[in-house]
Order: C-alpha cells, then structure tokens, then sequence
C-alpha cells in the first residue's frame, strides 16, 4: 500500500487545482517523489493560502488559468504533454455554492469535461484521476456507508454538481477511453489538515478563531462527517495513478476512500479535540441567524480501495487533529511551512511502513 518514488520519479505530471489546499498537498508529494509537476489553477483562492506558505512555486511550474476555458486548458495539454494528470481545479465548498450556482455548475462540471476534452487527443496521457467528493452521491441520510455505485444526486448546487461531474467522467470513459489513457474519480471524505485556509469549512474557521484568541462559531455540532487527513485521500489518488500508468483497466472506475467506521465522528467531537490541544483554554459557541441546508449524515464505504489496493488509512482521527495544530502553531511560531510540511509528509509515510508491517505480521 506504499507510494513508489520509482514509479513517478522523471514523470511528467499535470495538476489542475495545484493552488487550492488539497492540489497543493499532492504538487508538494509528486515532487518529493521526483515528478516533475505542471500546475494549472487560478490564484491562490485564500490569504493566507497552503500555495504561498510553502512556496510552492518554487518547485513547479505554475500556470494560472480557468478550466472553464476550453482552449486555454487544450493548448496547455498539448504543450505539456502530461502522462499523468489529477484534476482537483474545482469550486469546493457547499455553502458558498448557494450565492455562486453558476460558477458552482460551471467550474465542477464543464471544468471537468474540458479537462477530458483535452486529455483525448493528446498520445501522452497514460492516465486521469478525476477527483469529486463523497458529497456527490444522493443523501438518503442513512446510517449504512454509500458505496461507488449508489445513485448520484445532491441537495444543494455543490453536491449537484460533483454528482453530476461523475456522470461526465462515466460518460467521456465510456465513450473516448476505451483506448488509450484509462480514466479514473475518486470520492473523498472530509479533508482536513494543515494549510487549509478555506471559508465556511469547519477545520479553517476553528484554526482562524483560535489563532485570533476567540470563540469558533459552530452550525451544526450533531453532523456525523468521514474526516481524514489530506494525505490519506492523497494516499489513494497516487496508488490509483500508479495503477493507470502501468495499465491497469480494472483501476478506470470510481473509488471511495475514507476513514474507518469509528473515526466518524460528529462535529462536536472535532471541536473539542481540537479545543484540548490547543495551548490556550477557549470554548465554541452557535452562531446566530438561518443556516443554509446540509447533510447531517454521511459515511463512505471504502472496503472495495482496502480490498483491492491494500490502501487504509494510517492516522487515526485524532491523531489527524492533534497534526493540524502542530502545522499551524509551528508555522505560527516561523518554521518554514514546506519544510514543516515534508516533515509529516515523512512522518506519513514512515506509519504506512508500520501497517504494511503489522499485516504481514498477523
């Protein structure tokens, strides 16, 4: 289940999205690895941002662009010549989708069709990883886990519009990729982890009130979310990669990943972790006013990723938490943010060479 540096070390690899929180995380990974990586994105989407504090354009090239623009993303491919490419250029948050539906529609879907609009005419591209969201399936509010084939749907234009991304991606493989590069989606859980500067997410407002001395404002503590640490979603999207590169046909399909069934926890648990490990004593409070529709409920079933790929995941909840204030207060008290970050992406790798260990040993 361990990422190989042999299998992308030289690789010339495009990732759009490289700017946002989670595309930055796996820039930094694929060079660690020896990539030679190609970012295309808008600018950074926050101040601060993951991009900026770790100086990222250091070590990729970077492109700023919209996917929403057919021919820029075209030209770009064609002049790339990536044989892998990650496609995570999305408008990522639900409640912001309610005051931009259009930008929410038009970047998650047709972003993501002129991705694989540009990717079938270029020999290059051995491989596509498609990344949507655990939200885009329809949310019956159930208490059993959704599985890859479960309808797609969504409540509100975000969730919409991830669900209908995957029917995109179904529809382009099977229509253009019989041959040629094998596409793949992949559907994480909540993503967190140090870096994330995002508005009206629970993990970044918590980090700026504490950082501010003040009371987090938490909507809605009683829902159940799959939280995992970025590098165990970036985990998966790098095996699935390493699968397409070398072929693998049974990889060019929808996977889950997400955390173990006792690491899903409410919001309210999240919160006070977090609270307790933080230096000073603060408490959190409701905010006031209406809140926008969401999920309460959600859990993925990834027992197809640990069966077939041997992937599960390597940092328990709330070891995933305690890691998040470690990043901030480090980088808050001026450690380097990238060297901070290489450090516990070494430490992420160093405890999946302990679970490879402990099953061969059982």
């Amino acid at each position: 289940m361990l990422v190989s540096s042999d299998r992308w070390k030289g690789r010339k690899v495009l990732v759009t999205g490289h700017t946002g929180f989670k595309g930055g995380w796996l820039s930094l990974w694929l060079n660690k690895l020896g990539a030679n990586v190609t970012g295309f994105s808008l600018p950074a989407p926050t101040e601060p941002s993951f991009f900026e504090q770790a100086r990222l354009s250091d070590v990729l090239r970077h492109v700023e662009g919209d996917v929403r623009d057919l021919a820029t993303v075209q030209a770009l491919v064609r002049e790339t010549e990536p044989e892998m490419v990650f496609h995570l250029a999305a408008q990522p948050l639900v409640r912001y989708s309610y005051d931009a539906p259009v930008e929410t529609f038009g970047t998650n879907i047709m972003g993501t069709v002129h991705v694989l609009e540009a990717c079938r005419s270029v020999d290059s591209v051995k491989g596509i990883v498609c990344v949507t969201s655990d939200k885009c399936y329809e949310n019956r509010e159930w208490l059993w886990p959704y599985r890859e084939a479960d309808p797609m749907g969504g409540h509100d234009p975000y969730s919409s519009s991830k669900g209908a991304a995957e029917l995109v991606i179904s529809a382009y493989r099977r229509s253009f990729f019989q041959q040629g590069a094998r596409v793949a989606s992949v559907r994480a859980g909540n993503v967190i982890g140090g870096g994330d500067w995002a508005t009206d997410r629970l993990v970044p407002d918590i980090i700026r009130s504490l950082l501010a001395g003040q009371s987090p404002q938490i909507r809605n503590p009683a829902s159940i979310r799959p939280w995992q640490h970025v590098l165990e979603a970036l985990s998966g999207y790098l095996m699935i990669g390493e699968r397409l590169l070398d072929g693998h046909d049974a990889s060019a399909c929808a996977w889950n990943f997400g955390p173990s069934d006792d690491d899903t926890q409410p919001v309210s648990w999240i919160v006070d972790q977090m609270l307790a490990s933080w230096p000073e004593r603060i408490g959190w409070e409701y905010p006031q006013g209406v809140q926008p529709h969401e999920a309460v409920l959600l859990k993925l079933d990834s027992s197809k990723a640990r069966t077939e790929l041997g992937w599960r995941p390597r940092f328990r909840l709330k070891e995933a938490l305690q890691k998040i204030i470690e990043w901030h207060c480090t980088v808050e008290a001026g450690e380097d943010a990238r060297a901070v970050s290489l450090r516990q992406l070494n430490e992420y790798e160093m405890s999946g060479e302990t679970v490879v260990n402990e099953a061969r040993a059982a």
